[in-house]
């Protein structure tokens, strides 16, 4: 024996049996610092990378909307990035973005890295390397 049920019946039913179980767990979004493309373990507590008699400041690179909020934004996240609109870097930036080169070599740096990474148009952030 069944029983046709309406549309809005059946959404009542079922919004009922998931509040009876309780509220749903907050999932975590992935990692921010997952868009950084090279390896923070390398680098000391200073933002520094190599050995004890040759530490060197480690440069980054990614890719914004060339606006100035961006640059804005960008600069007060990270006041060593400098900015190269119309450059691809190695990072291959396109014509409409800009080119942000920053530094680790600053304190916090970590924290630097992940407020960039969570801005949602910067999609990676790589090792500058510089010839």
């Amino acid at each position: 024996m069944f029983m046709r049920l309406g549309g809005a019946t059946v959404f009542l039913a079922l919004l009922s049996l998931l509040a009876a179980c309780g509220p749903v767990p907050e999932t975590p979004g992935p990692d921010p610092l997952a868009k950084v493309a090279f390896d923070l373990d390398r680098l000391d507590e200073d933002g520094l990378v190599g050995p004890p008699d040759g530490k060197r400041a480690l440069s980054y690179e990614f890719c914004i909307p060339p606006s100035e909020e961006c640059k804005e934004l960008v600069s007060s996240i990270d006041p060593t990035v400098e900015f190269m609109c119309g450059s691809p870097g190695r990072i291959g930036c396109y014509p409409d973005e800009c080119l942000c080169i920053g530094s680790t070599h600053q304190e916090n740096y970590r924290d630097v890295l992940r407020k960039i990474a969570e801005l949602p148009y910067v999609e990676k952030i790589d090792e500058a390397v510089f010839e």
